[in-house]
């Protein structure tokens, strides 16, 4: 076979997600594996689109923004897919930074807080 073709068990261990993320994956349609029997095996395809639905979760995109995503190039092509792309990518990038920008604010307000009480503690001393 010259096209790689990775079980259930090597699919999870590539991937480092458990069998039930997997299944999932399945369930919600991410994902179609080949069946042979009660057999799962999965191809270039499968393997390519879970590295993407991977990078997708970890810039916050929820899945199904990523299964209609995924429709999209089955549909429409790669031209079409590129620009949902983009315009998610535009949508979680306002997204990311107004939390960039919560989160810091929240750090100098504890850095500040934690200065305070450190110095009342001394004050006591």
């Amino acid at each position: 076979m010259s096209e790689e073709v990775l079980s259930f068990k090597e699919m999870c261990a590539k991937f480092e997600v458990t069998p039930r993320t997997l299944r999932y994956y399945e369930y919600i349609e991410l994902l179609n594996p080949e069946r042979q029997g009660r057999s799962r095996f999965y191809g270039p395809r499968e393997v390519a689109r879970m590295t993407l639905i991977l990078r997708g979760r970890r810039f916050g995109f929820q899945l199904e923004e990523l299964r209609q995503w995924l429709l999209i190039y089955d549909r429409e092509g790669t031209a079409a897919q590129y620009r949902t792309f983009t315009e998610m990518a535009d949508r979680k990038l306002v997204e990311l930074l107004d939390q960039q920008e919560q989160l810091k604010e929240a750090i100098a307000d504890l850095e500040d807080l934690r200065a305070f009480t450190a110095k009342a503690m001394l004050a006591e001393d």
